[in-house]
């Protein structure tokens, strides 16, 4: 149902039949929507192909497909620009059928794959921080909007619960409680089903572990072995492990939660750590593995880089595994567990030269197609400053510490604005968090994900403008005027029949719908939508403000605005929820 797919074939066959590319008539919607909905810019590339004079070229197309019932004027502007403006009759017939469609005009896959998305990467003892929210939002609206589309995704956490902080966390741990059973090699009885530590516990031991092992080379050569033996199966060390896993994981499980974000899986580095021999092993027999300098690399540089991609190192000099390691492992395990057609990872764009290092030594290896694996850059999230998002002190801010004071922050300015007056506690409570997460996913996602943007909270929680409480009160107010007209007793949506320009406008948003869902999952980029609902809501807004709905007189007016109505809400409440961003009842 793309509109602007169905254009394109009616001018690619004018093209086609002048003996040209029929791929040159592709319509776009007009940069000038002033002078005309839609726009093919192809008789330039043509004409400057075939050498002959474009806006000539371009009148020959007009002349062609003048004849369309479908427009109601197509004419050249400026160069050789074509200008298409559609009937009504025509744009009402597609709107009604965007209105009586399930999912609204959305575009779906013609191939179904199966996809791995890994946009986590919290680590044990660490709480979640600013660092987490970019790959935790993108990741969970990119895995909504393949969903739709119709792949079947799969997303993963990809726990940091392995390695050097691991053994650090145990010999702190030891330094204060020495008693406990854990660290008795001659217990043979269960271990406690019960943790030794809190997560307050643990948020204090990993910082003062890695500090104390920084400064001193005794306290990290003991938690370099206490990493090897964890590593080699020491029985309560394992016992340990488990526990830092599960009272970490519970936390940031609610964390994620509350930022309306999940996984399907919560494996981790150690899920992988099992695979890491036979994958060397496989490596060495290929002729793959070499030393380098006392540690073991995996060479992927190509001839013909336009820039210099070091070799990437999985064994140190000591032994000790890196993340290239445990990631080229977690490729090999999920290629055995899950088999999946690709995999994506929602990672920092900063991290780019480690995924094409991992990437290109799968593909060497024979793991999985380099062409398969995606990494999905975004950039960071900066303070006024330009930099890093930080707090006042110079600390990174817990993503705990931020949801409240978006929460709180939603809260007043819900009070200052009159909404929400005289509800109850309870459903207050629940609005000014669906407004403070909206505002904070949407102003994220609002941004193209390889750029950088500024934190700015007063901006983010606006009622005006392009923010994630506009949307909310436009999703709102379109529930509260369908409730109204049923309350009047206005009858039910009808046929839709365009006439005011403001209704041409909502059913042309309306149907941009399908396009836009496809360029964001194709451009993996989730502003696309934003952009989408934003319009939409704007168009709405002028739609309200100019026709009667509920109250028109005409019968056939009302039932078709009503329908138009409907539509918008439901596609508008579609791509919130397809950007992880749920919409309150009534504000």
């Amino acid at each position: 149902m793309i509109l602007t797919d169905d254009l394109s074939a009616a001018v690619g066959e004018a093209f086609a039949a002048a003996g040209l590319d029929a791929r040159l008539g592709r319509v776009t919607a007009a940069h000038r929507p002033d002078l005309a909905q839609f726009q093919c810019n192809g008789a330039l590339a043509a004409a400057k192909a075939a050498k002959q004079n474009p806006r000539a070229l371009a009148e020959k197309i007009c002349a062609a497909l003048k004849d369309n019932p479908n427009f109601a004027d197509i004419a050249v502007a400026g160069p050789g620009f074509i200008n298409i403006t559609l009937t009504d009759g025509f744009i009402s017939s597609r709107a009604a059928a965007l209105a009586g469609d399930e999912r609204l005009g959305a575009w779906s896959k013609p191939e179904t794959e199966t996809i791995v998305l890994d946009y986590g990467g919290p680590n044990v003892a660490k709480p979640l921080h600013v660092g987490h929210l970019r790959a935790a939002i993108i990741g969970e609206s990119l895995k909504r909007v393949l969903r739709f589309a119709g792949d079947k995704v799969i997303g993963d956490v990809h726990f940091g619960d392995w390695g050097l902080p691991m053994g650090q966390l145990i010999t702190e741990l030891k330094r204060e409680q020495p008693q406990l059973a854990y660290f008795d090699e001659a217990f043979k009885g269960s271990y406690p089903d019960t943790s030794p530590v809190t997560l307050d516990d643990l948020e204090r031991l990993y910082p003062q572990a890695s500090a104390a092992c920084k400064a001193d080379p005794q306290r990290a050569e003991e938690a370099r072995i206490a990493t090897a033996e964890l590593q080699k199966g020491r029985a309560g060390y394992l016992a340990l492990w488990r526990h830092f896993v599960a009272v970490s994981r519970a936390a940031i499980e609610q964390e994620y939660a509350d930022l309306g974000v999940t996984f399907d899986l919560w494996k981790g580095e150690a899920d992988a750590d099992k695979l890491t021999e036979v994958m060397a092993a496989d490596l060495r027999a290929k002729g793959l593995l070499e030393e380098s300098d006392g540690a073991h690399v995996v060479r992927v540089a190509k001839e013909g880089d336009k820039k210099d991609i070091p070799p990437l190192m999985l064994f140190k000099r000591d032994g000790g595994v890196t993340y290239g390691t445990t990631d080229l492992a977690t490729i090999l395990d999920r290629v055995r567990s899950l088999a999946p057609d690709r995999m994506l990872y929602v990672v920092d764009q900063r991290q780019a030269l480690h995924f094409e290092q991992v990437f290109r030594a799968a593909a060497l290896a024979d793991i999985f197609p380099a062409d398969r694996l995606e990494h999905i850059g975004f950039g960071t999230m900066n303070g006024k400053d330009g930099k890093p998002f930080k707090t006042r002190a110079g600390g990174v801010l817990k993503l705990r510490d931020l949801i409240d004071t978006v929460t709180e922050r939603a809260r007043a300015r819900l009070a200052d604005s009159g909404l929400a007056k005289g509800y109850g506690e309870a459903e207050t409570a629940d609005i000014a968090r669906k407004v403070g997460i909206a505002a904070l996913k949407f102003a994220d996602l609002s941004n193209p994900r390889t750029s950088d943007y500024i934190f700015d909270l007063d901006r983010f929680m606006a009622f005006e403008g392009k923010t994630g409480p506009y949307l909310l009160y436009a999703s709102v107010r379109v529930r509260s005027v369908l409730a109204k007209a049923e309350a009047a007793g206005a009858g039910a949506p009808g046929p839709v029949s365009i006439a005011a320009p403001e209704e041409r406008d909502l059913a042309l948003s309306l149907l941009a719908f399908g396009e836009a869902l496809r360029d964001a999952y194709e451009k993996r980029l989730p502003h696309i939508l934003c952009d989408h609902a934003f319009t939409l809501a704007q168009a709405f807004s002028k739609f309200y403000a100019a026709c009667r709905i509920a109250d028109e007189a005409d019968a056939a007016a009302r039932a078709s605005r009503l329908s138009l109505t409907a539509a918008t809400g439901r596609q508008l409440d579609l791509t919130l929820n397809l950007l992880g961003i749920e919409a309150p009842q009534r504000m």
